[in-house]
């Protein structure tokens, strides 16, 4: 097993002045050893890791970081800049620059010494030795973990270097002790942690090591399960039991929530337990002192790539709620996909006369084709028949976890039988979410904590959410879903187009994002009850999403030159993944090139979603891509729409593509011209 680290992978005197510049300054070097195979593929995933969540750490430490599969074995470079990188910390620029590979099957051994190092970086005597020292071999002694020489002693300061014990085994994830024994002023309050990141190489240890160092500090029993690349040890049951709070630091799903139900939650990014330990000890304890309940449930979530997932109670209203309806239209998509597909389905086979038919469970023959359409349309529709209560069901789930879902699955049923639909359903989950939240924020006597999430929470939030749907909010719900029915029933001309192109430009501005799901989720909502309108809108949104990945894909074809052998290969993919309407297939392209990438998508989205409503194309199914052509109306203007916004698209990022490559070529054409003449 070679090292992470060696005198080669040290810069201590990194000259890049951007955070994208310095990755590719120290990852050159890893090419050097023969650690990476492809520099631009690497890159790009470390880009996309980055666009996921900046890496800067307060006290001038800059953690790029990805698995790659362009990485042949796990390395860590390391640069030291005079001037500062903005790698996004709060406090400033980096100073300190370590670049983080591991392959995408990394061994649980490289990454534990990994997850050691991340753990370190939070020990102020151990960055101070790096600033401290002026020979690579030393850094790359002291980042190994050795101990330093006599000689290597003095150059620090002859301070010991904190953290040098070996790093093969990291800090563990056991408990963190409170007061002295002799202390009996009052028992230590109690937290288990859970720390967790999206690549689960560094953010997830450096947490746990920052929760743990305050709660030295602050005199609490802590115990952090890390759920990282080094393994994922659970905690104890009876440790879990035994709890008074939780604390959540985390940017990926939490796995086995159910395990923590009944207790108070603390619940924030993972950068929030890096940056602000003491703030979240103290918020549990304040959680733990009024009693609050957070419970816990073992549905996986959805966590939003690129994002630092915020605590619920220090994000802004607008990304909150914007979280919540999230969630909701995340689970409602398999039921959208599965219904939808099967009533197309259906009709392909018996025409859209199979959506009258009678009852399969009475009328059924085995030989005749109209009854397999019939069945399926009729399995389809009994999967749309949930749309609206999931999304309501979830939207709650999203704001207050498990006690939410049956007030809000009981709201969106309510909003079918009162005809509010759609909006009923976003309403009636906006409502169970805030009852429960106001239910869970009284205090409660602990005997009565085990029964209030699967008893008594879900039945006066019931009865409340019901009554506010059926006497209060819902008919005056159903009046607007109504008008606004209308409105698209009665698109035409110019109008149609403006909403063709807002809703290409949103499909394609985040590929998959909260925009993107805000505008299919607006487009499947009308086929729980199709018209006209609502099935022109469905036409544009599906077109829309295509253009994209179609757009990489024709790029990476005629101008292969101007991408990475990566960005090839995963052009030729995107072929199909455009075509099956799978609108992510161009994420990678976007994270490696946000700024001519998703401009130029967008203006081929908006000229497709233009084209489509101005053509009166129309769509059944909710997803498919060219294999639902034949339920297409107007099938052929339909993909002369497609084809149209690929091309505007494409030549786009050609153009922009080949301004930069330009733009570039001058002054290095120019300081190899200086070189010469000096030589």
């Amino acid at each position: 097993m070679s090292e992470l680290i060696t005198a080669a992978l040290v810069d201590l005197d990194l000259s890049a002045g951007t955070k994208d510049a310095a990755a590719r300054s120290l990852a050159e070097r890893m090419v050097a050893e023969h650690r990476v195979t492809d520099l631009e593929g690497f890159l790009a995933d470390v880009a996309a890791r980055e666009a996921q969540m900046p890496t800067g750490l307060d006290g001038g430490i800059g953690i790029p970081h990805c698995r790659s599969e362009h990485v042949s074995e796990p390395s860590l470079a390391f640069g030291r800049s005079t001037r500062g990188i903005d790698f996004g910390a709060a406090d400033g620029p980096a100073d300190l620059v370590f670049l983080i590979a591991a392959p995408a099957g990394a061994h649980d051994d490289h990454l534990t010494i990994l997850s050691g190092l991340a753990r370190r970086l939070m020990d102020p005597e151990f960055t101070a030795a790096l600033r401290a020292q002026d020979d690579p071999g030393a850094v790359a002694g002291l980042i190994r973990g050795e101990e330093p020489s006599p000689g290597e002693a003095e150059a620090t300061g002859g301070a010991p270097v904190a953290g040098s014990a070996a790093p093969s085994a990291p800090v563990p994830a056991g408990a963190v002790p409170g007061p002295p024994a002799g202390d009996t002023e009052r028992a230590p309050l109690r937290i288990v942690a859970v720390t967790s990141c999206p690549t689960g190489i560094a953010h997830t240890y450096m947490a746990a090591e920052a929760l743990a160092a305050a709660a030295r500090t602050e005199g609490v029993d802590l115990t952090v399960e890390t759920q990282g690349s080094a393994g994922f040890q659970k905690l104890d049951p009876a440790v879990i039991a035994a709890a008074d709070a939780v604390i959540w630091a985390h940017d990926v799903e939490v796995r086995e929530k159910a395990r923590f139900g009944g207790k108070p939650v603390v619940d924030v990014g993972v950068k929030a337990g890096i940056n602000r330990p003491v703030e979240l000890i103290a918020e549990a304890r304040r959680k733990a002192e009024r009693g609050e309940i957070s419970t816990a449930s073992d549905a996986p979530g959805s966590a939003s790539p690129g994002a630092d997932r915020p605590d619920a109670d220090h994000a802004g209203f607008g990304v909150r709620l914007r979280t919540y309806l999230m969630s909701g239209v995340s689970y409602m998509v398999p039921f959208v996909a599965a219904g939808g597909l099967l009533i197309a389905l259906s009709f392909a086979i018996g025409g859209y006369g199979t959506a009258s038919a009678e009852s399969v469970a009475d009328h059924f023959v085995w030989g005749e084709a109209d009854s397999w359409a019939a069945l399926l349309n009729q399995i389809g529709g009994a999967a749309f028949g949930f749309l609206v209560p999931v999304l309501a069901g979830y939207i709650a789930y999203g704001m207050a976890d498990r006690p939410a879902l049956v007030p809000g699955f009981v709201g969106g049923a309510i909003a079918l039988t009162v005809d509010a639909g759609f909006l009923g359903g976003l309403v009636a989950g906006l409502l169970a979410g805030a009852v429960v939240m106001a239910i869970q924020r009284l205090k409660v006597p602990p005997t009565l904590r085990g029964i209030m999430p699967v008893l008594v929470i879900p039945l006066i939030a019931s009865a409340v959410v019901g009554f506010l749907m059926f006497i209060v909010v819902g008919k005056p719900i159903a009046s607007l879903q109504k008008a606004l029915t209308d409105w698209l029933n009665g698109l035409s001309g110019s109008n149609a187009i403006v909403l063709g192109i807002v809703l290409g430009l949103m499909m394609c501005f985040d590929m998959g994002g909260p925009l993107n799901k805000v505008a299919y989720a607006f487009a499947v909502g009308g086929l729980a009850d199709p018209t006209p309108g609502s099935l022109k809108v469905m036409a544009a949104v599906m077109a829309a999403g295509m253009v994209p990945p179609l757009a990489m894909a024709l790029a990476t074809t005629v101008r292969s030159g101007l991408f990475t052998r990566t960005e090839r290969e995963n052009g030729r993919a995107a072929w199909v993944l455009g075509a099956s309407f799978i609108t992510e297939g161009a994420i990678p392209f976007a994270a490696a090139d946000p700024l001519r990438v998703i401009p130029s998508v967008m203006a081929g989205g908006a000229v497709t979603g233009a084209l489509s409503m101005a053509f009166g194309c129309t769509l059944r199914a909710p997803h498919g891509g060219i294999f639902v052509v034949p339920l297409i109306g107007n099938p052929f203007p339909y993909l002369l729409a497609i084809a149209a916004g690929t091309v505007v698209a494409t030549a786009l990022v050609v153009l922009l593509k080949g301004m930069r490559r330009s733009t570039a070529a001058a002054p290095s054409a120019a300081e190899g011209s200086e070189v010469t003449v000096t030589a």
